[in-house]
C-alpha cells in the first residue's frame, strides 16, 4: 500500500472495453483486459492491485466488449467493504446519450459523466487496462496537484528506435515537467536531453482535473472529426492550451521493489509481447518479480488444492526447470521446462512441456510435447500429440501460428491426426 495517498477525493477509472484484436484466438470469447496470465491472474488485475495498493478505493471499470467474464471476475474477486464507502465496480456501455457504443475511450468517458456527478471528485485517474507493471499512482496524484496542470500523463522511457511505437512526448526544455508536443508514432523523434538514446512513451495512465477532464471530453463529443481518443484527443487538447504535464515513470518507486523489477512495464498487445511478459515470470532471476508482499497483485483462482507432483507409470520421474505452477495443477511423471501452468492443468506420464503458456484446465496427455505454444482453457491434447513441433503441421491442422508460436483457442479440439503412431 502507498505509504502517502493523496488527501484529494481521487476516482478512479480503469478504460477495460479493449477488444484485443491483436491478441486472437485468445480474445474470441473474452475482452483483452480477461486474458488470463500468469497462472492465475487476468490482465485487469493489474490496474486494479496498482490503483488499490495507491490507497485509491473508488473505482469503476468501463466496459464493452465481450465483457461477461471480464464482469464476473471483477464482481467476484474485487469486493470492497460497503462500510466506508469503497467499491470496484463494472460499468458496460449504457447509451446513455443516444443509440450508440463507445467510440473510443474519450468518449467512454463522456458517456459516463454521470460517474463524475455521482461521485463529485477532485481528480480522476485514468489508467488502461491491459499492461502488466507496477505503479503507485499516490506519487502521480502527487506530482500532477504540485504542477497545477489539468492533465499528466505517465510516461515510460523507452530506445529511440521503438518511437514509431507509441505516442511520444515532447518535453519543453525550459519547463521538464511540462509536454510540448504529443507526437503520434513519430519517424525523426529526438531523445531526451539526459537520455539522447530514449524517448518517453505515453504509458496511457493519466491523471486529470475532474472539471478539466469533463470539459475536455464535452468538448471532444462534438467533434465530428475526432477518433474520441485520450492519447489521440484529449491529451492534445491539453497540450494546445499549455496545461498538460508528464510524470516520468522512473520516479515512481514502489514499496518492496527491487533494482532488477523497478521501471518494468509491458504491454501485452501482441501475441509475442504476451509470451515475452510470461518467459519474463519463469526467469531465474525475474524482471518483474510476483512475489513482492509489500505491492501484491490480488485476484481470485478458485478453491483449487496444492500443486502436486508425483511419480508417472513404472517410476517415470518428473523434471521441471524455471516453471511456475499454479493450485490445482498435477503432474504425474513428465516433464516441465520455462512454462507457466495455470490452475487445474494435468501432464500425464512422458509429457513433455516448455517455453509455453497453458491456460486453466488444459489436459496434456501421455507422451505428448507441447513447445513454444500458448494453449487457452480446457484444451485436451491426445496421447502422443505434437504441439508447436512443426509449425508447418500446426498451420494444416487450423491453429494459430502467430510470430513462431503456436496458439489454440479455448476448448478447440486437437484432430486426432497429430497423433502419433
Amino acid at each position: 500500500m502507498s505509504d502517502s495517498p493523496s488527501r484529494k477525493n481521487v476516482l478512479a477509472i480503469v478504460l477495460a472495453g479493449g477488444e484485443g484484436k491483436r491478441l486472437m484466438p485468445l480474445t474470441a470469447d473474452r475482452a483483452k483486459p480477461a486474458v488470463p496470465f500468469g497462472g492465475i491472474y487476468r490482465l485487469i488485475d493489474f490496474a486494479l492491485s496498482n490503483v488499490v495498493n495507491s490507497g485509491y478505493l473508488k473505482v469503476v471499470v468501463l466496459t464493452q466488449y465481450k465483457s461477461h467474464s471480464l464482469d464476473r471476475h471483477i464482481t467476484t474477486t474485487w469486493r470492497m467493504s460497503n462500510l466506508l464507502g469503497n467499491y470496484v465496480t463494472p460499468v458496460p456501455a449504457q447509451q446513455r446519450v443516444g443509440k450508440r457504443w463507445y467510440l473510443g475511450s474519450a468518449d467512454a468517458i463522456f458517456q459516463s459523466l454521470n460517474l463524475l456527478n455521482d461521485e463529485q471528485p477532485e481528480i480522476v485517474v485514468v489508467v488502461g487496462a491491459d499492461h502488466v507493471y507496477r505503479m503507485d499512482f499516490a506519487q502521480m496524484v502527487d506530482a500532477h496537484v504540485e504542477s497545477g496542470a489539468g492533465c499528466t500523463v505517465a510516461a515510460i522511457r523507452q530506445p529511440i528506435e521503438l518511437a514509431d511505437q507509441f505516442g511520444v512526448i515532447d518535453m519543453d526544455p525550459s519547463s521538464p515537467d511540462r509536454i510540448r508536443a504529443f507526437l503520434e508514432k513519430p519517424k525523426d523523434p529526438i531523445g531526451l536531453a539526459d537520455a539522447p538514446h530514449e524517448v518517453l512513451a505515453s504509458m496511457g495512465n493519466y491523471v486529470f482535473d475532474a472539471e478539466a477532464l469533463r470539459e475536455a471530453v464535452t468538448r471532444d463529443a462534438e467533434l465530428e472529426r475526432s477518433k474520441h481518443d485520450m492519447g489521440a484527443d484529449i491529451v492534445p487538447w491539453f497540450v494546445s492550451r499549455t496545461e498538460s504535464a508528464v510524470y516520468d515513470y522512473k520516479d515512481n518507486v514502489v514499496p518492496g521493489s527491487n533494482d532488477r523489477d523497478r521501471g518494468y512495464w509491458r504491454d501485452v498487445g501482441t501475441m509475442r509481447s504476451y509470451y515475452d511478459a510470461h518467459m519474463d515470470l519463469v526467469a531465474p532471476l525475474p524482471v518483474f518479480n510476483l512475489y513482492n508482499n509489500q505491492w501484491p497483485i490480488y485476484t481470485s483462482y478458485g478453491p483449487h488444492p496444492p500443486a502436486k507432483l508425483v511419480e508417472g507409470h513404472d517410476g517415470v520421474p518428473i523434471t521441471t526447470h524455471n516453471s511456475i505452477l499454479s493450485p490445482g495443477v498435477v503432474v504425474t511423471g513428465a516433464s516441465i521446462s520455462k512454462s507457466v501452468l495455470s490452475p487445474a492443468c494435468y501432464l500425464d506420464t512422458g509429457a513433455e512441456v516448455s517455453d509455453s503458456v497453458l491456460m486453466p484446465g488444459v489436459r496434456v496427455g501421455a507422451g505428448a510435447v507441447v513447445r513454444n505454444a500458448i494453449i487457452d482453457k480446457n484444451v485436451i491434447v491426445p496421447p502422443g500429440a505434437e504441439i508447436g513441433v512443426s509449425q508447418e503441421d500446426d498451420k494444416a491442422r487450423g491453429f494459430v501460428v502467430d510470430e513462431g508460436l503456436t496458439v489454440l483457442a479455448k476448448g478447440q479440439v486437437v484432430p486426432p491426426s497429430t497423433t502419433r503412431a
